[in-house]
């Protein structure tokens, strides 16, 4: 049985093999949102463009506030316009919040520390250490690197983006993924359940999964639990995808006809048990122009399996600079397990005093332990109990 560790090396050294970090594809901006950057993208001016002012209020000069003397109002000056007059002595602008500042502003006063009569303005108040003025390249200077290459863009990288010019982006193609459930159980969500019978939950959450990652997913249906039936629609997956993720069928029983169909079809099984909980039957191989995974049958595996292996390999597939996010947490409670041969992965909430705590849980078949799940406590191999207040390490979904 291989290690969590050892599987996930495995998995992330395929995913950089025979890839073109060159492909790229042009997206509209509107359309950018959770694709992979392929190429950086630099400042083309400085920001701000301009020493601006971030408050409204007058640009003036230190000695006129220092000496408390009544300024003359010159102009207004509007964001989007530019001033006409310089500050001098005994004179003063009113400034829009983001309006480019005079030539001569050394301060601007706040509109709320002012009070202006017949176009003469009088601080009311005694200035604060801020002299309220954004300067010109501040935040970026024109030629820096604003976002890398392999950035998975979220929306505040849409607004740099747009701040760019960029209204067309280059990003990482989509990763084409074929996705097939197993199981004479099985019937569509859209049908009836006999009494021997289950809806397929796991197609539709790991095809929401393959999309939240960035992914192109096709689902391929249900397959019976008989290679007649399984060898087609897997044979049509791997040929159409890059990648083909089966849930179900990949343990010991006496119907789990997956890894045995997949050699037959040309996937050479890298590993098939890892030692995890849940996940245990977790397989992965390759083909001559596909990746393959197996996933367990049971929601709960599933879900934690695709989160914690096959969405770090789509990431490095597609060239993103990506890490789950974990951080060192106290156990809320007192946690034991009878057998610790296997890491552990739990289901969890974070609490607002900063410590975790475990939901309730039965199994890995236990579909709503997910519904409130905001990280993954992870226990590792020879680890049989935690007390409250010990740290753990958590992964944040």
């Amino acid at each position: 049985m291989t290690s969590f560790e050892q599987a996930l090396k495995i998995v992330l050294d395929a995913g950089q093999m025979n890839t073109s970090k060159a492909a790229c594809e042009q997206v509209a901006l509107e359309d950018a949102c959770g694709r992979i950057l392929r190429q950086a993208v630099m400042a083309d001016r400085d920001m701000p463009p301009f020493d601006k002012s971030a408050v409204d209020g007058y640009a003036c000069l230190f000695a006129d506030l220092e000496r408390g003397l009544p300024m003359q109002l010159l102009e207004i000056v509007a964001a989007g316009t530019m001033p006409v007059h310089k500050i001098e002595a005994g004179c003063c602008t009113k400034v829009m919040t983001g309006a480019v500042v005079p030539q001569g502003t050394e301060y601007v006063l706040m509109v709320e520390e002012t009070m202006e009569e017949q176009g003469i303005v009088r601080c009311t108040a005694k200035p604060g250490p801020k002299t309220n003025i954004c300067h010109q390249g501040e935040d970026l200077t024109m030629g820096a690197e604003v976002l890398a290459a392999g950035t998975i863009i979220q929306p505040q990288h849409i607004a740099l983006l747009a701040a760019m010019g960029h209204a067309k982006v280059q990003v990482a193609p989509k990763i084409k993924i074929g996705i097939i459930s197993t199981g004479d159980e099985l019937v569509e969500p859209w049908e009836s359940p006999q009494i021997a019978q289950i809806r397929n939950s796991n197609s539709w959450q790991l095809m929401a999964q393959c999309k939240a990652a960035g992914a192109s997913a096709t689902y391929y249906g249900i397959a019976k639990d008989n290679a007649d039936s399984f060898a087609p629609i897997l044979a049509a997956a791997i040929k159409e995808n890059e990648v083909v993720i089966v849930s179900g069928g990949v343990s010991i029983g006496d119907f789990d006809i997956v890894p045995e169909t997949a050699r037959s079809l040309g996937i050479d099984m890298l590993f098939d048990r890892v030692a995890v909980q849940p996940g245990k039957p977790t397989t992965f191989g390759l083909g001559a122009d596909c990746f393959f995974f197996g996933l367990p049958g049971n929601p709960v595996s599933s879900f934690i399996q695709f989160e914690l292996m096959v969405k770090p390999f789509l990431m490095k597939r597609m060239g993103a600079q990506y890490s789950s996010v974990s951080l060192w947490l106290p156990m809320a409670h007192d946690f034991t397990r009878k057998q610790a041969g296997r890491m552990a992965h739990l289901p969890a909430t974070i609490n607002p005093s900063g410590s975790c705590c475990l939901i309730d849980y039965h199994g890995s078949g236990h579909i709503n332990a997910l519904d409130r799940a905001q990280c993954i406590v992870r226990i590792p191999v020879g680890l049989t109990s935690v007390s409250a207040g010990e740290y753990v390490e958590v992964i944040l979904l």
